[in-house]
């Protein structure tokens, strides 16, 4: 069996290698900056990604499976990378803010439009979905347009999520989504982690492109 796996341990050390020979570039510093993060920028999501095009205009690392559309009217926070697992979809045409340390699991759809129902060509025009800080968004889930979730928000696994929960500290479950539990705001916990990079983005970057994406958002 140790043979079986041989290839598999020679090019993993060799992707580690090549991923630690880039970053000592500047270019290339966001191998070295994220390693150590929960979700690092791998050389296989940056290869498909900016190399292959697929999402190539999100400035934070999507598993190549999912989808971003409208990519410039999401606003991520840190360690917040909605798409990094696989088969998730996010369109962001009426936009999406998403603040801090919130995780998205597999198969997630961010749905900030839907279509005029006697226009199917047509999209509507509504208020961006808004997630807050420290959320969970459990696999399966989709988030439908105009939606609001406060701080502390857990989304239950396969739910639909049709209406605002603005004052956070619940999970949430079920289609349409309603509160199961409300949550203890003085357990839950706030945490800072060293963030020297966000997505593909310096800090300093981060925050130019942040402005403008909330520009574009609020002018919809």
């Amino acid at each position: 069996m140790s043979l079986l796996f041989e290839p598999y341990r020679i090019r993993n050390k060799a992707v580690a290698i090549l991923e630690k020979f880039l970053g000592i570039f500047p270019l290339y510093s966001f191998f070295r900056k994220t390693k150590s993060d929960e979700y690092p920028i791998t050389f296989s999501i940056w290869y498909n990604q900016k190399l292959r095009g697929i999402n190539g205009s999100a400035y934070w690392p999507v598993h190549p499976s999912s989808l971003v559309k409208f990519q410039h009217k999401v606003k991520i926070g840190k360690h917040s990378y909605p798409g990094y697992q696989s088969g998730c979809f996010i369109n962001g045409s009426n936009g999406i803010i998403i603040g801090d340390y919130t995780y998205f699991g597999t198969n997630v759809g961010l749905m900030s439009s839907n279509h005029d129902v006697h226009d199917l060509r047509n999209l509507i025009s509504t208020s961006p979905i808004q997630i807050g800080n420290y959320n969970w968004v459990g696999m399966n889930s989709v988030i439908l347009p105009g939606v609001d979730l406060g701080d502390f928000t857990i989304v239950g696994a396969g739910s639909v999520v049709t209406k605002s929960f603005s004052e956070g500290y619940c999970i949430i479950a079920g289609n349409p989504a309603k509160i199961i539990r409300h949550l203890d705001p003085k357990e839950c916990m706030k945490y800072e982690k060293n963030t020297q990079c966000i997505g593909y983005l310096s800090i300093s970057e981060f925050e130019i492109r942040k402005e403008q994406i909330l520009k574009d958002i609020w002018s919809i």
